[in-house]
């Protein structure tokens, strides 16, 4: 009878709390997202801000040095001496060394004209342009800044006196300036890890962005239009990075157009987003895993009785009658599992009368076949026992009749042990260290001594005998290898082709393996699925059919099983496996294993 569909209690106890929980989880998400944009934009606002501040304070730094710097040149003795000369040529040579005590990126000297006379820069050398831009800003004392062939500097112009600047004679000006690089840029970017540039209409100046995002401000800088105010906050995207920009404009200060953009980059802020976003999910995940554990704490209470009476159902179906079944839960299920537990006792009560009836069978067939092998042999021995009366036998007569008796005795002997290790397999042993290749060498000695073997050649390979060391009983799995490697060997004796028997023994850190192979006439397909049960004994002129059935259980009380790995005319391979020192039960499944066979 088939149960059907349905959904397990507990699905339906977790199922709803999961969702809610994924509801709860996906709006926290989106406040949270909008929350921390807001506030991340606010955050970088304030780092442009304060970008801009800093640049201010740069510029005032770097104007107050250029005019200390200026005035200490315009007071030296040695400058006005030479502006008297008011030679061109001896003032641009002689400016040289005023120049280097300078140190600064750009140095000139201008007559009371405004003529330069002498310039320099580092870098390049000066052009007739930038002699003629750096004359234009003398009387401009608002400006400093000077934009000359995309170069710009920052500069500070100072008047040159003979005697009092109040009375005295203007000589000339002196001009100095530090050109805005990328080693300038760089003092207002790191701060507050901003990126900064200057830009002269649609041409960028100088800048800390990339050459490709420089390529990118100038095609956006061609239809961008001026912000409304002053340091007013925008947004930008240049080679499909998004940034927050400010703008300062210079331009009054500055002999062209100009002005200063500082962008700070969005997608670190949306970097921490994500990873922000991922912890939430995460949280939420967590939740759904600690609400599921709480949730499935719960239900246990109510779900577990009736589970446990399904296990002991299941574990009845396939043999397990001692599964123990729920004493707790609700009344129903207590009585619906006291009423099972009383069929179970029924159904096995009648199990056991079955196996009890099934092994008076059983011990009825062992004592038919054994009746008639007793018989067989007795008959042989008072045969030849009465031929040994008559006198006129001669001495090999009477060797050969005392053989045929003593071989009846040994058959006799070994029936009879057979069946007595065959009635105590299941029962405890006491084991012991033994090293299994000493136990196939003394197989191998008694196997020789037995009739069946003459002719037949028997070999055996193990390596070190060291390695076949194991906590086992030696008696039984001496008597295992010494059934199977007599049973190769009365396999070979129906075989008109060579005789050999070879056992080899094989071993991991855990098990020991036997294979016996035999060039026999191999395994009839009428047994080949039957070899190891008791009393199949196809083919053979004697023996009960015990002898596979006590390896294959010696080999199942030792945690290994005997199998017929394959079998035809000419080869035929069986193998006994065994595991290091550990007593396991034989148990069906060790049955059904010794039963595989592979063509």
């Amino acid at each position: 009878m088939s149960t059907g569909k349905g959904t397990r209690t507990r699905v339906m106890l977790i199922a709803p709390m999961v969702f809610v929980i994924a509801i709860v989880t996906a709006s926290s998400l989106l406040i949270v997202r909008g929350r921390l944009r807001s506030q991340i934009v606010e955050n970088l606002s304030a780092d442009l801000t304060h970008s801009v501040d800093t640049f201010q304070n740069i510029e005032a730094q770097q104007l107050d040095v250029l005019r200390h710097e200026n005035a200490l040149l315009a007071n030296l003795p040695s400058l006005k001496a030479l502006m008297t000369t008011n030679d061109e040529r001896t003032i641009a040579d002689a400016s040289v060394q005023f120049w280097q005590v300078s140190g600064n990126d750009l140095f000139a000297l201008a007559n009371r004209d405004g003529k330069i006379v002498a310039a320099y820069t580092h870098g390049m050398p000066v052009s007739a342009a930038l002699r003629g831009d750096i004359a234009g800003v003398i009387g401009l004392p608002e400006r400093h800044y000077l934009l000359s062939a995309s170069r710009l500097f920052v500069y500070s112009v100072r008047p040159l006196y003979f005697g009092d600047e109040r009375t005295g004679t203007l000589l000339g000006y002196v001009i100095s300036g530090d050109e805005i690089d990328s080693g300038f840029m760089r003092q207002i970017s790191h701060a507050s890890s901003v990126q900064t540039a200057f830009l002269s209409g649609n041409h960028v100046l100088v800048s800390t962005l990339s050459p490709s995002l420089q390529s990118s401000l100038a095609r956006i800088a061609e239809h961008r239009k001026p912000p409304d105010r002053s340091s007013a906050i925008d947004e930008a995207s240049l080679g499909g990075e998004h940034f927050l920009t400010t703008d300062e404009e210079l331009s009054q200060g500055s002999s062209a157009p100009l002005h200063l953009l500082v962008l700070k980059s969005f997608d670190q802020a949306e970097l921490a987003m994500r990873q922000i976003n991922r912890l939430v999910v995460i949280a939420g995940l967590l939740a759904i895993v600690a609400g599921t554990v709480l949730m499935l704490t719960l239900s246990r209470a109510v779900t577990r009785p009736l589970e446990l009476l399904a296990e002991g159902v299941k574990a009845f179906g396939t043999g397990d009658a001692a599964h123990t079944l729920p004493r707790s839960g609700t009344l129903e299920v207590r009585e619906l599992s006291v009423a099972f537990a009383g069929m179970r006792d029924k159904i096995r009560e009648t199990n056991n009368a079955l196996l009890e009836a099934e092994r008076l069978a059983t011990i009825g067939r062992m004592a038919s076949s054994a009746s008639h092998d007793i018989r067989h042999y007795l008959a042989t021995v008072f045969a030849n026992s009465e031929f040994l009366a008559t006198r006129k036998l001669s001495s090999e007569e009477r060797g050969e009749i005392l053989s045929e008796i003593r071989i009846a005795v040994d058959g006799t002997t070994d029936l009879l042990d057979s069946m007595l290790v065959f009635s105590r397999t299941g029962n405890a042993k006491r084991r012991s260290h033994e090293l299994v290749a000493a136990l196939l060498e003394r197989a191998m000695a008694l196997v020789r001594a037995h009739p069946d073997a003459n002719g037949i050649a028997l070999s055996a390979e193990y390596g070190d005998p060291v390695d076949t060391a194991a906590i086992i009983d030696g008696r039984q799995i001496e008597r295992a290898i010494y059934n199977l490697l007599l049973n190769a060997c009365q396999s070979c004796k129906a075989s008109e082709e060579s005789h050999q028997v070879k056992a080899i023994l094989e071993y991991t850190g855990e098990s020991i393996t036997l294979l016996v192979i035999d060039d026999g006439i191999g395994v009839s397909d009428s047994i080949r699925y039957s070899l190891f049960e008791p009393f199949v004994s196809e083919g053979k002129q004697k023996g009960t059919g015990l002898g596979l059935t006590l390896v294959n259980s010696i080999a199942a009380e030792h945690g290994g099983a005997a199998a017929l790995v394959s079998s035809r005319p000419g080869e035929t391979i069986f193998r006994m496996s065994i595991l290091r020192g550990s007593i396991v039960e034989p148990s069906e499944n060790n049955s059904l294993e010794s039963r595989e066979t592979t063509e």
